[in-house]
């Protein structure tokens, strides 16, 4: 009862002043002990304090990290830092052809958690298996990165992998508390100050690779700067658009047209007018039932462009938030409007039974559930996933294990499966299990449980668009199993004419006890020989005219197991699907030969040791000679130790050993405190060019740097 009643004195205002004061008292204290702050300043944790720092211009194991004053923004300082060509996103957004969002309800995520730039920062990978990751995104039309910094640059891996699954991302611009008023007081203290202020902004997400803005303004202003606010915003939607194609600007639901910080929980005349010239509204999450119906009214034709917030963690938000989030969900799309789920990360941060990975799977099925699933991909060409969620316990490079070191890296994402939740009665469970075997990646889908002879099972593992065309399409999957269990992909396919239904199984052996559930059955053909036991399937599909909607896995035993007919008693089942990859026959992957490229190293730092091992830094950067139009998004290093043998000649190897150093999703690639033994003459980084089939350059004929030894 005492929380009731307390809950009609406290609302987001209170809290907000009392976090104020809060924060004052918390600023003096860390004013005094600052002594404590720099003791512990090489921490691999990132806090307030680390992310402050101003820009690094020194060679560093590259970061992301936020502007925080409008002198840093207005300077462009950020352009000549050492990590800004690390932060570019690579990974153009999968759209299908429109750069526009879909007219129909959108749901958006905010990821707002403990400050940002955590185990995200490292643009190479950081080495937490536990990382945070969003693997969901069959669910997300707009992801936006958050924090209370002033201007909230996504770090490029978040990028990269919301726009492999044809999400846009938005970066965040913020003023608040007194700072937020001094910002605004120089921001719009004219027109001119407003639009360069904006064209900075727009330049920092044309030039980054991310798709927009957030702005939020949390403090009062004065009447007399709200029409160089509309400037400012007005200016910034243009100047993106112009820019960016399918870009967006969003307005968050605080200060009003008339300058008070007021939030409306709802579009309304108090702030629409920042509406009309922007792309939409993130309305404030403690809004009533009544307001999506009437948020919507108000925007009319543009109802899709409201984004009604919903609080995860549950702060005065409509049904409460956390395992309620459907409630929310539900009034939004019986309203027909958007929705914004702010911090979907609780589900991490509060460490929900029984473990992450479950938890996870569970929270945004509610969401699915409720909210359905409203996009198609319609399927690059060619299509490629490894299953990699971007984390995990090993690396593997087309079926050898390359790395044990434990990782994570949301840039590395493949393209997500869209798997059911867990249902214990299956016979077969079915998940992504990151500490199994890997043919490419750090991820898989594993198949485990009992099956019985004369039996299938079968999961949905996407829901897609693909379209074929006259030519023939090439299916290519990997399998790794136990000998009496075999995988193979069922097709499902709806005719673009008459809307006809046919279903296709590729499989590797017969199947003739209930190959009469499918319309066709085509063998693969299998390629054997790895030491590692990955087996390659490929399979010619030709259904000109036919939309490729489904792809399922099917579990089943072989015929050859029968003898006499009868059924057996079930027995073990396992199998491990490591790739797919779908184009047309015609489709070629084609590396420039190593000649092609300039590989160069730079800031070279050498540091020896009493004992005469040298450690050494150096970024490596590569281009092609000359300029073309090859779409390389992913590159692996390799470093070859090459030592000088007694009697022998300089820069002969004593073992041809090509050691896996990381992965870039640009042409550079920084080498920091790498050991280097007495007896090495010359190093040799060899960049394996990676296609976006998921084809691979030998390392024998890929692009290389060598770097002499630097003597005693």
């Amino acid at each position: 009862m005492i929380p009731r009643l307390l809950g009609v004195y406290i609302n987001r205002q209170f809290l907000i002043n009392v976090r104020h004061i809060l924060r004052s008292f918390v600023a003096a204290i860390q004013t005094s002990y600052d002594f404590i702050a720099m003791s512990n300043i090489k921490s691999e944790s990132v806090s307030e304090s680390s992310v402050s720092e101003p820009p690094p211009t020194q060679p560093s194991v590259p970061i992301s990290y936020p502007i925080k004053t409008l002198e840093e923004l207005e300077s462009r300082s950020y352009f000549d830092s050492f990590h800004y060509p690390f932060n570019r996103a690579s990974v153009p957004i999968l759209n299908g052809g429109s750069s526009s969002l879909p007219q129909r309800r959108r749901l958006l995520v905010c990821h707002d958690m403990a400050g940002g730039y955590l185990d995200d920062k490292w643009i190479q990978g950081g080495t937490n298996p536990d990382a945070y990751a969003i693997w969901h995104w069959h669910l997300i039309d707009v992801f936006i990165y958050f924090s209370h910094s002033l201007v909230t640059l996504p770090p490029p891996s978040w990028t990269n992998t919301a726009h492999r699954h044809g999400v846009k991302v938005l970066g965040t611009f913020i003023t608040e508390w007194d700072e937020g008023r001094t910002v605004c007081d120089t921001l719009l203290s004219t027109k001119e100050t407003a639009h360069m202020y904006a064209e900075r902004l727009a330049e920092l997400a044309a030039d980054l690779g991310f798709d927009g803005w957030l702005i939020n303004m949390e403090v009062n202003l004065d009447p007399g700067q709200i029409p160089n606010l509309i400037e400012f915003v007005d200016h910034l939607s243009l100047t993106m658009h112009s820019s960016v194609p399918g870009s967006l600007v969003l307005w968050y639901d605080s200060v009003t047209v008339d300058g008070k910080l007021n939030w409306q929980d709802q579009l309304n005349e108090h702030n629409k007018p920042f509406f009309d010239i922007c792309d939409g509204i993130f309305v404030n999450y403690t809004w009533k039932e009544d307001y999506p119906r009437l948020s919507a009214a108000v925007a009319n034709e543009r109802k899709f462009d409201v984004y009604m917030g919903i609080d995860v963690f549950g702060r005065n938000t409509y049904g409460g938030g956390q395992w309620n989030v459907d409630v929310a969900l539900d009034l939004l799309r019986k309203n027909d409007v958007s929705a914004a789920i702010f911090a979907p990360g609780w589900v991490y941060e509060t460490k929900q039974a029984p473990d992450f990975e479950t938890a996870q799977n569970s929270w945004w099925g509610h969401v699915e559930k409720s909210w359905g699933v409203l996009r198609k991909f319609p399927g690059p060409s060619p299509f490629y996933t490894n299953f990699d969620q971007g984390r995990g316990y090993h690396i593997s490079v087309d079926g050898d294990n390359v790395s044990d070191t434990t990782w994570c890296n949301i840039s590395c994402q493949g393209f997500q499966p869209q798997l059911l939740l867990v249902d214990p009665s299956n016979s077969i469970q079915v998940s992504v299990d990151l500490k199994e075997a890997s043919y490419s990646g750090g991820g898989n889908i594993t198949f485990k449980g009992s099956l019985e002879e004369k039996t299938y099972f079968e999961s949905k593992i996407f829901q897609v668009g693909f379209l074929l065309s006259e030519l023939p399409v090439h299916f290519i999957y990997t399998v790794k199993s136990d000998s009496n269990s075999s995988l193979g992909l069922k097709l499902e396919f709806t005719s673009t004419g008459d809307g006809r239904r046919a279903s296709i199984l590729l499989a590797s052996r017969e199947v003739n006890h209930f190959s009469d559930k499918f319309s066709k059955v085509i063998m693969t053909r299998e390629r054997k020989g790895f030491s590692s036991g990955w087996v390659i399937n490929e399979g010619v599909v030709a259904m000109s005219g036919y939309t490729l909607t489904e792809i399922h896995a099917v579990c089943y035993r072989s015929d050859s197991n029968d003898n006499d007919g009868t059924v057996a008693s079930p027995s073990e089942y396992f199998a491990l699907l490591g790739h797919i990859t779908i184009k047309t026959v015609d489709y070629k992957s084609d590396f420039p030969l190593s000649s092609s490229w300039l590989v160069d190293g730079t800031c070279i730092k050498w540091t020896s040791d009493p004992l005469g091992s040298k450690t050494l830094d150096v970024k490596i950067s590569w281009k092609l000679k000359h300029e073309n139009s090859y779409l390389f998004l992913k590159f692996n290093v390799y470093l070859v130790k090459l030592s000088k043998q007694a009697g022998g000649n300089p820069g002969t190897t004593l073992e041809d050993v090509k050691e896996y150093l990381g992965v870039a999703q640009v042409s550079c690639f920084y080498v920091s405190d790498l050991k280097v033994p007495s007896d090495t003459s010359t190093l040799k980084f060899i960049i394996q060019v990676c296609g976006v089939d998921g084809t691979i350059q030998e390392l024998d004929e890929s692009p290389y740097y060598e770097l002499e030894v630097e003597g005693p």
